[in-house]
């Protein structure tokens, strides 16, 4: 146990997880947090996505709705609650309820939250309660947003007092999207209701103009039918006329404005009706250069009713009625009627407050000439008038949240208490997965998986990324860290049950596994199993491309003898010559094998009785690198990664080590008390072990004996030199270089 006295105040902290975390038991541990140095916090920000943890507290902390907590923000958290209790060790009962003596009403802000919570009780008819609940300030939470005037600066049609108010607020939703009040309904706020009487006020102004300036009426009442049928052709009319023009400048171009004839058989192949909208885009008629456009006959099919809609609308009523004078018209005449319409044209595009053009002229007039604005102004002066108490009962309801849920949301911020204690689940474990005989509790939810699988290799930890689905239909992703047993039985596809923090269950389906040591005794094993499955691989794929090439043989003898009877003659099967070199190179590599294999057998006979040991240093030479690097990686197993790719902003290496990942993943054992029948009628034949164990060390100590490494121990008559004699391979001597320079001389 370490001890830190900062700023004043007195700071214990407890070595777990392989660094030193601080523990927050009190209240003034609470307040006093602005003044431990965040180089000691476990995690200096957290997602409000994701945890375990009361939502509503998440987002009263989270003040600058970016959905994360940050240090700063639980900092001014606690000394909010701090200021506001007589007492801060409030702070560390954890209750769903605070007393209303608790609050400090010696301050004025302390005095107006006391007299909220009171009023919060009696308007829920507990006018004698002495404590005010967290339940009880979401109910009133929940029926002053269900008032008229409910503080959040909206007002709804329903809050109008008239029927004339009423309409004009629906008029204002209707020309734009509203805002959302606490009820839940479509309402106005003062930015919006500004905007469209200020819309209204410009509208009309421009309304006016249409009537006051002749210039904009060249037709009088029916100008607005006639500039519609204006604007109907006039871009044709201009297309026309430009054709004209450039067939008088160059006749060379006269096939081309008119069409090519490729362009009419194209059209021409399909059923035609008379606004087929092939034609369209062909001239208005037969382009000639400089060439009036005559409007009773050769005109395009596809124009002639809009063509028709703007001779009867706009020519005759500006020529008169006369078909001589309005059978043609010619691009200087064109001109002139587009100079009378410019002044329309130019108006339109002027256009002000077309948010409002959809409640019609005269809806619009009378806007601008009523009283309305003024008194949808005064219902959201009313509503203003209701903010003060709105603040004040979300200030009850902060305050009594903070004192139950401040403290448990630091152990799993500042420090990892909840996670290393083991006594509750941390705020990022989510609930529980059982897959492969195993409970694996130390289950994440995946905010973003394309992060998880660049962060999740570099926890050093076994990962398992599950698809979840529960009977609603509702899906989520999970990363579930297994920390016990072995891997063998886990592959993709595998399907578990999940079961969340509310004992919600879901089907979950493994998508993806990352790799890691989960123990040193697995990394032992895994060379031998890696090797297993390498050899079965390799008999598998040789048994299967051996039957392919059976089948293929076969299929190919099959066919030549059919071919051959079809022949009227069956040719003997060509006998392929033996291969001499084939042969010689076979025994070279049989007879290389056969030789290794000798000199390691000698070798390991010639270790004696240190045999056993000989066994188990080829073991180590097998495993040791395996579980080298198990060792490594497990002293580098920690919860940082994981969570940073949730958002998170993990401070420290919060190691998981082997004794502690183990009690992270629950294995099968049965229950205290249960009976077993060990007797299994349909388990395998068992194997006499024993016997080919005895008959191993029997050809092992044969073995021994024949080469001579025994001998020293036996007496005379039962060495293999004394049985064997010059047959025996220990009765050759090779001589040394003594026995050399004593050897008589030839």
């Amino acid at each position: 146990m370490a001890e830190e006295k900062v700023a004043g105040h007195r700071w214990n902290f407890v070595r777990v997880g392989g660094f030193d975390q601080v523990e927050l038991t009190t209240g003034a541990d609470l307040v006093a947090l602005e003044h431990l140095d965040q180089k000691l916090w476990v995690a200096l920000a957290c997602p409000t996505k994701g945890l375990e943890f009361d939502t509503r507290t998440l987002e009263l902390i989270d003040t600058d709705g970016n959905h994360r907590i940050l240090a700063s923000e639980l900092i001014a958290a606690t000394k909010w609650a701090g200021a506001r209790l007589v007492d801060v060790e409030q702070l560390a009962k954890r209750s769903d309820s605070l007393p209303l003596d608790a609050i400090d009403a010696s301050t004025a802000e302390g005095k107006l939250l006391q007299d909220a919570a009171r009023e919060i009780l009696q308007s829920l008819g507990k006018p004698d309660a002495k404590r005010i609940a967290v339940e009880d300030t979401q109910h009133a939470l929940d029926a002053f947003a269900k008032r008229a005037f409910n503080g959040d600066g909206v007002v709804t049609p329903e809050s109008a007092t008239d029927g004339a108010t009423r309409k004009a607020l629906e008029d204002v939703l209707a020309c734009a999207k509203g805002v959302a009040d606490k009820s839940g309904k479509n309402g106005v706020d003062e930015a919006l209701l500004s905007k469209f009487f200020d819309d209204i006020t410009a509208h009309a102004a421009w309304l006016a103009k249409d009537v006051s300036d002749p210039a904009l009426r060249p037709l009088g009442a029916a100008t607005d039918d006639a500039f519609a049928a204006f604007l109907g052709v006039r871009a044709k009319l201009d297309d026309y006329f430009a054709r004209c023009r450039v067939a008088g400048f160059d006749p060379r171009a006269l096939a081309a404005v008119n069409r090519e004839e490729k362009d009419y058989l194209a059209v021409a192949a399909k059923d035609l009706d008379i606004t087929a909208s092939e034609l369209s885009s062909f001239p208005l008629a037969l382009v000639a250069a400089d060439q009036a456009l005559t409007l009773d006959r050769g005109v395009n099919p596809a124009w002639a009713v809009r063509l028709g809609a703007f001779r009867a609308k706009v020519l005759e009523p500006l020529r008169g009625p006369s078909s001589a004078q309005t059978a043609a018209l010619d691009e200087a005449e064109w001109q002139q009627l587009c100079a009378r319409f410019a002044a329309r044209e130019a108006w339109l595009a002027a256009k002000q407050g077309a948010t409002v053009e959809a409640l019609g002229a005269a809806r619009v007039r009378e806007l601008a000439g009523s009283d309305l604005r003024a008194k949808l102004e005064a219902l959201l002066a009313d509503e203003k008038r209701a903010e003060p108490f709105a603040k004040e009962i979300e200030s009850v309801e902060r305050l009594v949240r903070y004192c139950r849920d401040l403290l448990p949301l630091a152990n799993n911020f500042v420090s990892f208490q909840d996670f290393y204690s083991r006594k509750s689940p941390a705020t990022f474990q989510v609930g529980t997965l059982y897959l492969d005989t195993r409970a694996c509790e130390l289950c994440i939810r995946v905010n973003d998986p394309a992060k998880h699988a660049q962060m999740g290799p570099l926890s050093s930890t076994y990962l398992i990324y599950c698809d979840c689905k529960n009977a609603k239909g509702e899906t989520m992703t999970i990363a579930a860290a297994m920390t016990a047993g072995d891997v063998d039985n886990l592959m993709i596809g595998r399907n578990g049950v999940f079961y969340d923090r509310k004992g919600g269950e879901w089907d979950a389906t493994v998508t993806k596994l990352i790799d890691a040591p989960i123990s040193v005794r697995q990394a032992f094993w895994s060379p031998y199993k890696k090797a297993l499955r390498m050899v079965e691989e390799y008999v598998a794929k040789r048994a299967a491309d051996a039957a392919a090439e059976s089948d293929t043989r076969m299929t190919g003898a099959v066919n030549d003898t059919t071919s051959a009877i079809s022949a009227g003659a069956v040719a003997a099967p060509a006998r392929r010559p033996l291969d001499i070199g084939v042969v010689a190179a076979l025994g070279v590599a049989v007879g290389g094998i056969t030789a290794a294999f000798s000199a390691m057998l000698g070798a390991f006979f010639g270790l004696g009785l240190w045999m056993p040991l000989g066994v188990l240093g080829l073991m180590a030479a097998i495993s040791g690198p395996s579980m080298a690097i198990a060792w490594l990686k497990l002293r580098k197993r920690n919860l940082g990664p994981i969570l940073d790719a949730n958002g998170w902003a993990v401070n420290a290496q919060a190691k998981v080590n082997v004794a502690f990942g183990e009690s992270l993943t629950k294995r099968a054992t049965l229950p205290k008390g249960s009976s077993r029948t060990i007797t299994d009628p349909f388990a395998d034949k068992r194997r006499p072990w024993g016997f080919y164990l005895a008959v191993a060390l029997i050809l092992g100590a044969a073995g021994a004996w024949y080469l001579g490494k025994v001998d020293r121990f036996l007496p005379l008559p039962a060495r293999s030199t004394s049985v064997l004699g010059a047959s025996a391979p220990a009765a050759f001597v090779p001589p040394t270089s003594a026995t050399a320079s004593h050897a008589p001389a030839r």
